[in-house]
């Protein structure tokens, strides 16, 4: 008889486990955009689902909101704290699994604004806020790839309500898949690559296939920048000396 090792991901919150079938549930509100459809979309109760969404809630906070009627009917979106369970999750099948290794991708990029520890910095992407060292202008930004947060363009939350402060819009040039996780390489501007790894399930979800659009969040204490080596080529495609005019 062979045997072998399995493991199972999971994620507690004082005595409640937090499975795959949670994660999956967040992630159907999030594409079908309420707890109705979302329930019908995987055949599960809608009042199981509902009591499952009390029970979270009483572990970890609020996770849904609703939204109210209109033009669009109403519906119900997820919070910070729902991306942020999400995001722990995959973290943890990741690490658990032992598919990938977490990659980090480099932004170079001119400090723009200072707040404290924070900077935004100018970047060929777009603007990106980052821990950045004081006194630091040409930088070069690291983003893991197991701290980003894909969306589709149509479901991105209201940036008052999340901490992802950081938001870059790309096209997939590649995907790498495993057993249950995929590993999936944007093109954030041109020659500019941000690597990213997400389940299977997200990925499917998400179609992530080349060519697709899609929308990558990630805090700005997940983006953290070292002063730019010697000779670094900046990525902001706009000339760095700065004149002396006022």
């Amino acid at each position: 008889m062979t045997t072998e090792r399995s493991y199972r991901t999971e994620l507690t919150a004082g005595s409640l486990t937090i499975d795959r079938r949670d994660v999956e549930m967040l992630e159907a509100i999030e594409t079908h955009g309420s707890i109705h459809a979302a329930a019908d979309a995987l055949g599960r109760s809608y009042a199981r689902m509902q009591r499952r969404l009390d029970a979270l809630e009483n572990a970890i906070g609020p996770v849904t909101e609703r939204r109210r009627g209109g033009s669009q009917g109403g519906g119900t979106d997820l919070t910070e704290a729902a991306f942020d369970l999400i995001s722990q999750f995959e973290r943890h099948r990741t690490d658990l699994e032992g598919i990938v290794n977490a990659t980090e991708s480099v932004l170079t990029g001119t400090v723009d604004s200072r707040d404290g520890e924070l900077a935004t910095v100018e970047t060929a992407a777009g603007p990106v806020v980052a821990i950045v060292p004081e006194g630091a202008m040409q930088v070069e930004i690291g983003i893991r790839s197991d701290a980003v947060v894909l969306t589709d363009p149509a479901g991105v939350p209201d940036s008052d309500g999340t901490s992802l402060r950081n938001r870059l819009h790309g096209r997939v040039t590649q995907r790498r898949a495993g057993t249950s996780v995929v590993q999936v390489t944007l093109e954030v501007a041109e020659g500019v690559e941000l690597e990213t790894v997400v389940t299977r399930v997200s990925a499917e979800r998400l179609g992530l296939e080349p060519g697709r659009h899609i929308v990558a969040s990630f805090k700005a204490t997940a983006a953290r920048a070292v002063p730019a080596s010697p000779g670094t080529q900046s990525q902001t495609g706009v000339d760095e000396e700065r004149t002396e005019d006022a």
